[in-house]
């Protein structure tokens, strides 16, 4: 029997034109493996947009909280988010709202997901919930699904990858939230703990359980850790099982072989606070360059030439692409414990 949560995401591909673009762009990509060739005629399924990339904590892994990141900072107007909506949402069926940085630092935030419910698209969003929320305005807001970061169940565990974090206040904002949905009779969002797996916080798993029951929270999920550089090793468990990475001392490399497909090019563009097209979201400076949807048709730059060179590169010689090497795509993130 399916949820609420996937009858509402399937109600949404049901809007418009946004479930022959769903088969359609399915079918794009499967025609371009096999052809070795860029097919596209397709809008994606979903577009993720970054309301900031501002983030309210250090957390050493993360580019926009380890001050990696190189471009500018700054956040989505509103108006410019509607502008965004209004080309795609014809045909496209599910917006996810987070990318680099928390969403909620943007004051707009819940305004934008109330704009996006209006045309009956399936939102969700990711956040670390160390800040002060308003429980009432999301739920209210249309919110579809929320993604609420926290990796550990203590103070120690939690903040020895959350620096500048407040465990106290996340636990606190999850309880509220789940009782304002209960107070205002809502089935969203879905509340979704996600619990990143690491060394310092593996064997914190089975209460990790346990307390995700007691709060009441629609779903747990336990993801894999992404590292970057030789020193990050440190991070990764103990377990191999729980890694996405083979490593032996500092050296570490996917556990997967590299395939010369994603399916991220055909599904799943993101576009930035201030409106660049990424080809994807481990594109996080915007190195491949495409265009800016404030100045050009969504489409336009979707099925572009830039583009296309991207998609024809990667189906002969992903590993020529280097944001490709350390990429979850096809990668096991989510942990089934």
């Amino acid at each position: 029997m399916l949820s609420n949560d996937k009858l509402r995401l399937a109600a949404a591909f049901l809007k418009g034109q946004r479930l022959t673009h769903l088969i359609g762009s399915s079918l794009d990509y499967r025609l371009s493996v096999l052809s070795k060739r860029t097919i596209l005629k397709h809008y994606p399924p979903a577009v993720m947009i970054e309301p900031t990339n501002i983030c309210n904590l250090q957390c050493p892994l993360c580019p926009s909280g380890n001050g990696t990141l190189s471009r500018q900072r700054g956040m989505m107007s509103l108006s410019g988010f509607q502008r965004i909506v209004d080309q795609i949402h014809h045909k496209v069926g599910m917006l996810i709202l987070w990318n680099q940085g928390e969403p909620y630092l943007n004051p707009q935030f819940n305004q934008m997901v109330a704009y996006a419910a209006q045309k009956k698209l399936y939102t969700m969003t990711s956040t670390n919930a160390s800040l002060p929320l308003d429980h009432e305005a999301i739920v209210r807001s249309g919110l579809d699904r929320i993604i609420i970061s926290m990796d550990g169940i203590s103070e120690e565990t939690y903040n020895g990858y959350r620096v500048g974090g407040d465990y106290a206040l996340v636990l606190d904002n999850m309880q509220k939230l789940i009782q304002a949905k209960k107070r205002l009779k809502s089935q969203t969002p879905c509340v979704d703990w996600q619990f990143i797996v690491m060394r310092q916080n593996e064997h914190e798993i089975p209460a990790v359980r346990i307390q995700a029951k007691k709060l009441g929270v629609d779903c747990l999920d336990f993801k894999t850790v992404q590292i970057y550089k030789p020193e990050d090793v440190v991070y990764l468990p103990k377990d191999h099982a729980l890694s996405r990475y083979t490593a032996e001392g500092q050296d570490f490399e996917l556990a997967n072989k590299l395939l010369n497909r994603c399916r991220r090019l055909w599904t799943q563009p993101v576009i930035n606070w201030d409106g660049e097209l990424s080809i994807c979201c481990y594109d996080k400076d915007v190195l491949y360059k495409i265009g800016n949807v404030y100045d050009a048709d969504f489409y336009q730059l979707w099925t572009s030439d830039k583009m296309n060179k991207m998609r024809t590169k990667l189906l002969h010689d992903r590993q020529s692409i280097e944001i490709c090497r350390n990429c979850g795509e096809g990668i096991v993130q989510k942990l089934k414990l």
